[in-house]
């Protein structure tokens, strides 16, 4: 089973033909799966706009009644796909944007590393056309992973597209007890979740897999200062997850 994750915030526009998207990517991809959305309070119909398609495809819609972020919408995925799943180490999970930046047609090229062994597989993304507070950002998010970050055998660390195998998040949460799995948000929230994963998995693996920003319906939601000064935070607390890779699963 894969397990596609999609953290929402007011994405009505797009989340509509997204799901669509997905479910056409498996009708010619001979793969069980499931749609999982985390709506993180929208207000502007993207309630509205989900509902229908539960009726039709592998849907599960979970909702939180106030805002509380992208990290939280991580750690509620997650929790909820490792409670489901009937086979840990067979299924994954994957973690996807709702605004058509990550392309649902990319999906096989995440799984495949996965059915040859990889526990993680994250996507390299190339940021040349983003726009220009993305590019800002990624300017100094390489130079924090140069100078002040850990190591994670990931090429591109601060991406949201990325496949976990699920028994890997499972012995991750059975450390944490009832702790969020991730207390960061924005770019700083995906390179926590992936240090702390990693402790877990045998084998990362990265694909080259290129973004769109040039069909979103809204503008980025990056904020180069404040989301700088979170990886610059989260840089300072990150050699807590210091802890060896390939701690079994």
């Amino acid at each position: 089973m894969i397990y596609i994750c999609i953290p929402t915030y007011n994405e009505a526009q797009t989340i509509g033909v997204l799901l669509w998207r997905i479910r056409r990517v498996f009708q010619d991809y001979s793969r069980e799966y499931e749609i999982v959305v985390y709506d993180d309070a929208s207000t502007d119909g993207t309630r509205e706009t989900l509902d229908p398609y539960a009726e039709v495809i592998p849907l599960t819609i979970l909702r939180g009644e106030q805002r509380k972020g992208y990290g939280a919408a991580l750690d509620k995925l997650i929790r909820e796909v490792s409670r489901r799943t009937r086979y840990a180490r067979r299924d994954a999970l994957i973690v996807m944007q709702a605004d058509f930046t990550d392309q649902p047609e990319h999906i096989p090229e995440l799984v495949k590393p996965f059915e040859g062994g990889a526990d993680i597989v994250a996507a390299r993304q190339e940021m040349t056309e983003a726009p220009a507070p993305v590019r800002r950002l990624r300017r100094f998010a390489d130079w924090m992973q140069r100078t002040g970050l850990l190591k994670t055998d990931a090429t591109d660390p601060f991406t949201t597209f990325r496949l976990y195998r699920i028994s890997v998040l499972r012995e991750l949460l059975k450390t944490l007890g009832d702790k969020p799995a991730v207390t960061s948000t924005g770019w700083a929230a995906n390179i926590e979740l992936l240090l702390e994963a990693r402790r877990f998995a045998r084998r990362i693996e990265n694909v080259d897999l290129a973004p769109r920003y040039d069909v979103r319906t809204r503008e980025t939601r990056v904020r180069p200062v404040a989301d700088a000064l979170n990886l610059f935070r989260f840089s300072r607390r990150a050699r807590l997850l210091a802890a060896p890779a390939g701690g079994g699963t």
